[in-house]
């Protein structure tokens, strides 16, 4: 016997004619993950980079006199813009200086003064 017996096993007997276990096996496997990554994208990713860019566009729009609501859930009137942070009134003479991404909503004129 030789060492080499060992080390590698002898190749199994193939019938005549016939084709490798598995040959037909190549499309469909590939296939598979094409079709998982297309669903992900169209279930998951497209719809995030929709609403990133629905957010991004909201915060371009934002401008003095628009009432907020922040995403911790502060709400009031916009005083002051700069370029990454706005100025919000929460109350008579109390401002709140926030980032422009901390912004959620901007909701309807008149929403604060018909919650009072």
């Amino acid at each position: 016997m030789n060492l080499l017996d060992f080390l590698i096993p002898a190749a199994q007997a193939q019938t005549a004619g016939g084709q490798p276990a598995g040959g037909g096996m190549g499309l469909s496997t590939l296939l598979f993950p094409i079709i998982l990554i297309a669903v992900m994208y169209f279930l998951m990713i497209r719809p995030q980079m929709k609403r990133q860019k629905e957010h991004k566009a909201m915060q371009d729009k934002l401008s003095r006199g628009d009432e907020v609501l922040t995403t911790s859930g502060i709400a009031g009137v916009i005083t002051d813009i700069g370029d990454n942070f706005i100025t919000v009134e929460v109350a008579d003479n109390v401002r709140v200086r926030v980032q422009k991404g901390a912004v959620g909503n901007v909701l309807p004129k008149g929403t604060l003064k018909s919650a009072n």
